[in-house]
């Protein structure tokens, strides 16, 4: 029969065995009376985390979130996305560049209306 790890909102962990997750929970919440929330059934692989049997508050689950596997880009994928890469750089600097020039000749066009209001 499997072995579940139970959770309970108690400052312990127990392992049972039963058919399944459902009937580990109510074993393990029968042990100690209907007064005890269980926080989480786990199969009981390995040895219990450490630390969660000393907490007195809630047990909480930290989940890591896995890297999703990618399928390998061939050499040509590779070659297009580099060179689309180049060219967005080469259109955003060329951007910046315009935009500069444009500031650069609006200051001036200021500059050239303020001197001609100053001469009347």
């Amino acid at each position: 029969m499997p072995r579940y790890r139970v959770t309970l909102r108690r400052s312990s962990i127990e392992i049972v065995e039963a058919s399944n997750q459902y009937q580990a929970a109510i074993v393990a919440r029968d042990l100690f009376g209907d007064s005890v929330e269980v926080a989480d059934v786990a199969p009981a692989v390995g040895r219990p985390p450490a630390g969660k049997a000393s907490r007195k508050t809630g047990a909480s689950k930290a989940t890591k979130k896995v890297a999703k596997k990618r399928r390998p880009l061939s050499p040509e994928a590779r070659a297009k996305l580099a060179q689309n890469l180049v060219k967005a750089r080469a259109a955003r600097a060329a951007k910046g560049r315009a935009a500069k020039r444009a500031a650069k000749a609006t200051k001036v066009a200021k500059k050239a209306t303020k001197r001609v209001a100053k001469k009347r």
